[in-house]
């Protein structure tokens, strides 16, 4: 049982870090006004929102099955507080801060509504940290660190993250990206 717990919780790990990767880039291109295909940019919209759900789930996943096994040794104060951890507490530390990160910015979108354009913009921002943190931290933590295939899946979502943030930075996404964000501010007037 102790090996389909930790089998399981490294798939969820790597899966989860699969789909906020997903999720970042659909979120920057959403923030773009533009649309994928025939998806638009509400289909596109529910897609990012849909990708991050999923991997919020499987991080769930992730975490209680490593609670649950007893090779992790994890104990409850790891999943909240970073970098008390026993094993590779540096490594571990990161992944708790991600979590923590992920709790503030999942929570701060499902209220989205309630909190107002700016809480939400200022919160989701975070992502932004959150990503190379949650990255560091399967490069570092695990017995597939070091692994071709870990380091291939890590290269292939550094790139496409790496990708999007320099389009995202580009003067020309920042000039139509402003133009929506006064008309969100008009439509909460």
């Amino acid at each position: 049982m102790s090996e389909a717990l930790w089998a399981l919780g490294r798939g969820t790990g790597v899966a989860a870090l699969l789909l906020f990767t997903v999720s970042l880039v659909l979120g920057i291109v959403t923030r773009s006004g533009r649309s994928i295909d025939r998806l638009g940019r509400f289909g596109l919209a529910e897609l990012h929102r849909t990708a991050s759900l999923t991997g919020v789930a499987l991080v769930v996943v992730h975490v209680v099955t490593l609670l649950l096994d007893p090779y992790a040794q994890l104990r409850l104060v790891d999943l909240v507080v970073p970098f008390l951890g026993t094993y590779r507490p540096l490594w571990l530390g990161l992944g708790t801060l991600a979590v923590d990160l992920l709790l503030a910015v999942t929570a701060v979108s499902l209220l989205r509504d309630r909190v107002g354009p700016r809480v939400f913009t200022a919160v989701h921002r975070l992502t932004y940290a959150l990503w190379p943190i949650a990255l560091l931290h399967s490069l570092g933590n695990g017995t597939d660190a070091g692994s071709l295939w870990l380091d291939a899946v890590a290269g292939g979502s550094t790139a496409l993250v790496a990708a999007a943030v320099a389009w995202r930075l580009t003067p020309s996404f920042r000039g139509r990206g402003l133009r929506h964000v006064r008309t969100d501010r008009e439509l909460v007037r």
